[in-house]
């Protein structure tokens, strides 16, 4: 085997390792907001990640050189960011954990036709085609017959926190750069922390009580989902292509609903496990870009 193809699988595996996680979490994180409002839960989480991400980078010998340079873009990047964890977290109380995986996996789709509005171009034939495939499994898994067909409030908040990731995303693309993205990462998380400190007090009423489910729920997400995902991902990206990495993010919806059965027992219908797949397969479609449905060259980030 090749140096070049072995270390695109360890990237890909890396990829891999972080969607699991990813996914794994939502089901802790809906256990830990019986104990903590959303975004004292948030401010936490980022301000201990913000503490052990800088560790990382110093231990590893990343240099922060310019980090005051990228502050505009952080901070962009950053708020977009807040608002994603923000409405996703506090639609956590009120939705499915494996249902807000498949709803927050809609960002996928929603990215290249945010790109497209904002570099004001004609989004591709595909790409329209896996937001309506993905529109009508969103409608499968969040629209209740017997509530006449009505979204809750935490699939409203979820579906906000596709849209904010999507912004985050397209916001990313713009301002990373190969010499920056270590000080960029950095104050996306540090600014994600400052904002939920200073929305925590006028947002919500503030509520903590520090238990053991709570602080294993902010070590895990802190650590695991936040500083070392960040870091395994930042790495990973520099080895194999945008597209193959976003095809091994789709595994992260299919691993939160494996979690949640297997942690929480929630149970899936015919209907909803259609909705998931529906999601899912628009998201596959959207990414992989088939040529022959494509309606005008790629662009090199698409490669």
């Amino acid at each position: 085997m090749s140096t070049s193809l072995w270390q695109r699988w360890r990237a890909e595996l890396a990829i891999a390792t972080v969607a699991f996680i990813w996914g794994a979490t939502f089901v802790v994180v809906k256990s830990a907001l019986n104990d903590a409002s959303t975004l004292v839960f948030v401010a936490l989480r980022f301000s201990l990640a913000t503490i052990l991400l800088l560790g990382m980078f110093r231990l590893r010998g990343g240099s922060l050189d310019g980090f005051s340079q990228y502050w505009r873009g952080g901070l962009l990047c950053g708020f977009f960011l807040f608002l994603g964890y923000g409405l996703q977290t506090a639609g956590l109380r009120t939705t499915a954990a494996s249902k807000s995986a498949f709803l927050t996996g809609l960002f996928v789709v929603l990215v290249p036709l945010l790109s497209a509005a904002v570099k004001r171009r004609a989004p591709r034939l595909i790409e329209c085609a896996g937001a309506i495939v993905a529109m009508g499994g969103t409608a499968l898994l969040t629209l209740e017959p017997a509530a006449g067909f009505r979204l809750s409030s935490g699939d409203l908040l979820t579906i906000g926190c596709a849209l904010a990731f999507s912004a985050h995303m397209v916001a990313v693309e713009k301002f990373t750069s190969a010499r920056g993205h270590q000080s960029l990462t950095l104050w996306q998380v540090l600014s994600v922390a400052g904002f939920s400190l200073a929305g925590c007090w006028w947002i919500e009423p503030p509520r903590l009580v520090m238990t053991a489910r709570l602080a294993s729920a902010l070590l895990i997400t802190a650590l695991l989902a936040t500083a070392v995902s960040f870091a395994l991902y930042t790495w990973a990206q520099t080895r194999t292509s945008a597209t193959r990495a976003s095809l091994i993010f789709t595994l992260e919806p299919v691993f939160a609903a494996l979690t949640a059965w297997v942690w929480s027992y929630e149970a899936w219908s015919l209907r909803t496990l259609t909705g998931g797949a529906l999601i899912l397969g628009a998201i596959l479609v959207v990414e992989m870009k088939p040529s022959f449905l494509q309606t005008h060259p790629q662009n090199q980030m698409d490669a």
